[in-house]
């Protein structure tokens, strides 16, 4: 018995005796206070009353495919290769599994729970059980590397869309890759090529993680933000927004196969961050005021030379102190 399954029978929030739940899920008396401590470490917040049972105090947002797949346009589900997992290494890991066991279909992962969760440069990513929505899409391109130009703003502007169409206020973007609320980061985005397939065709693993209930975040050393947080007004589910940000990706890889960056640079640019602030480019010696993403999405400096482009991979921005 895993403890999703108990707290699936709590989250009615009514008190069940040890005994009833036991019953239910067909193990032990003892094995059902086994499983109540290990939701409790894992931070359910679970009442024992004397003589009664086990109340579930905390609200509990659990994932649901079901409810995944709602959020997903009539039809566009028949393409997805949806799986959710309860805890995983990493959801980018798990679409690479599936990719390399014939998966069919856009293989598409969702966890609770991350063990070995990776940001950017291979920052450890915090991926706490049921706090926050871990996603990773596998994505095909034809054409090569040459087209992938970009492909991480791009879908930093498909999640900001998803998050907006949500009621989430003032999303903005960090170049090249990073989620952003007004009192802090909100998630990001590690983008992994797995190589041409065959001859011009390119396979992309896209993982996005957002901060949904999150409350606390030890060790981290940046300004941060949870959709709780900033909208503590919204019950928020993850499943929801999940499907939601899926959506948003399938409308903007089309989008972006047939005609390119061109059409999403305004888009992305209206929710810059880095836009009229003082910047320095970590790893080199740029210095200037932030100007906006060309083109081809090179993020630019303007310095007493003129305007300098900065390509993602290269160096990273930071805002000057």
């Amino acid at each position: 018995m895993k403890s999703k399954a108990l707290i699936e029978l709590l989250s009615d929030g009514q008190v069940h005796s040890g005994a009833a739940l036991a019953e239910k899920l067909g193990v032990s008396r003892t094995a059902i206070w086994k499983q109540i401590r290990r939701a409790m470490e894992e931070g359910a917040d679970i009442a024992t009353i004397r003589g009664r049972g086990y109340q579930l105090v905390s609200r509990v947002d659990l994932l649901d495919r079901a409810r995944v797949l709602r959020e997903i346009a009539a039809g566009r589900e028949q393409e997805l290769s949806l799986t959710v997992l309860d805890e995983v290494d990493s959801t980018n890991a798990e679409v690479i599994r599936q990719i390399n066991a014939g998966s069919k279909g856009v293989p598409v992962a969702i966890a609770d729970c991350q063990t070995s969760g990776r940001g950017r440069r291979g920052r450890v990513w915090q991926s706490p059980r049921g706090e926050n929505l871990y996603l990773s899409m596998g994505l095909t391109f034809h054409g090569g590397f040459g087209v992938l130009d970009g492909l991480s703003l791009v879908l930093g502007v498909a999640v900001a869309n998803a998050l907006e169409r949500l009621g989430v206020p003032e999303v903005g973007l960090k170049w090249p890759n990073d989620i952003f609320l007004p009192d802090g980061k909100l998630g990001g985005i590690l983008v992994e090529l797995q190589g041409e397939l065959e001859e011009g065709v390119v396979q992309v693993i896209a993982g996005i993680g957002l901060n949904v209930h999150m409350s606390r975040a030890d060790g981290v050393d940046q300004p941060w933000s949870s959709l709780a947080r900033a909208c503590p007004q919204v019950g928020w589910s993850r499943s929801q927004i999940g499907g939601a940000i899926i959506d948003a990706v399938f409308d903007a890889v089309a989008l972006f196969s047939d005609i390119g960056f061109a059409d999403f640079r305004e888009s992305w640019q209206r929710r810059d961050v880095f836009m009229g602030k003082s910047l320095k480019a970590r790893g080199g010696d740029v210095e200037g005021v932030g100007c906006g993403i060309d083109d081809a999405g090179n993020y630019q400096i303007r310095t007493e030379n003129g305007l300098v482009p900065v390509r993602a991979g290269e160096i990273s921005l930071r805002v000057a102190k």
